[in-house]
């Protein structure tokens, strides 16, 4: 199994920044492509930005696309999203996941969750 820990979530005023991190134990990491999700109260979880095995490809959502960076560190099994611009709209719960076989990128089942970390986004 994959075991997976975010943390830098907290609060900051609009149009601030944050990075995530998200700490994946097992040698497996560099084999995993790794998104990051959000759900705020009363909706659905989203898909907000992933990466492939490598690190060489990444995608987004439309919604945070220009302003949220998704990178992998395999040598620190580590990945990041680096939040910039933040909006009020971007307040949520903050999941990494990983996908243990070769499944699309956005649209693939994501088979390993970590606890998640808060963003809060004041006005």
């Amino acid at each position: 199994q994959v075991q997976l820990v975010e943390s830098g979530g907290g609060v900051v005023q609009a149009g601030g920044s944050l990075r995530l991190s998200c700490v994946a134990s097992g040698r497996t990491f560099s084999s995993l492509t790794m998104g990051w999700f959000r759900q705020a109260p009363g909706k659905e979880r989203e898909f907000v930005a992933s990466a492939s095995w490598n690190g060489g490809r990444t995608y987004y959502a439309d919604s945070v696309k220009g302003r949220f960076t998704i990178s992998k560190d395999n040598a620190k099994n580590t990945v990041y999203l680096q939040m910039n611009s933040l909006k009020p709209e971007d307040t949520a719960v903050y999941y990494c996941a990983a996908q243990n076989s070769a499944q699309n990128p956005v649209f693939g089942t994501y088979n390993y969750w970590g606890q998640g970390t808060q963003v809060t986004v004041s006005s």
